[in-house]
């Protein structure tokens, strides 16, 4: 530093001011690009609005945690996405719980989901979260985020036929619960 004036190149930490603003601009354009897409994924695999931005938040708030590392991977939008998974599977099973202790208790939640699709999609949906864990994130990276069956591979950390054997499967045992062909 010279006389009053504040050099910005100052290194906090091993990271320099310039840096830290840089980062904080990618991440913010990353935030603005992802938050929406996350949001509805999560819907998706909950059904439930108020979760589904809860799980999008905390996902968002891990990545952002450590986005120095994040954005320099080959894909970080798959990252974010298989975070975001794993907590609506864990915000699932605690819901679960928690619905077991209140019937337990006798008592019911006043709390209500919030409904944004027609009931005909609703039930729908409702079904697919009645599949498998890796059954739901393969239906949800595929038909919300119309993701390639590599691409959602990379989001989940398995092959490209693990996929497609998840797929295949939890489109048969939709077809046949909706009462519907397969082919439709």
């Amino acid at each position: 530093m010279r006389g009053t004036g504040v050099s910005l190149n100052r290194s906090i930490g091993n990271i320099t001011t310039e840096q830290a603003i840089a980062d904080y601009e990618s991440f913010a354009m990353f935030y603005s690009r992802q938050h929406r897409s996350l949001v509805a994924l999560a819907y998706a695999a909950s059904g439930n609005r108020a979760w589904a931005e809860d799980v999008a938040h905390d996902a968002l708030v891990a990545t952002y945690k450590d986005w120095e590392r994040i954005q320099s991977l080959s894909n970080p939008d798959a990252w974010v996405r298989r975070i975001l998974l794993n907590q609506a599977t864990s915000a699932y099973r605690r819901r679960v719980a928690e619905a077991k202790a209140i019937s337990k208790l006798g008592t019911r939640s006043s709390s209500s989901s919030f409904r944004e699709v027609p009931d005909d999609i609703d039930a729908i949906w409702k079904e697919v979260r009645r599949l498998s864990k890796r059954q739901v994130q393969v239906i949800t990276l595929r038909y919300l985020e119309d993701l390639t069956f590599s691409e959602i591979a990379e989001v989940l950390g398995c092959s490209k036929e693990a996929v497609n054997i998840h797929f295949r499967r939890a489109r048969r045992i939709l077809a046949r619960r909706l009462g519907i062909r397969e082919d439709q």
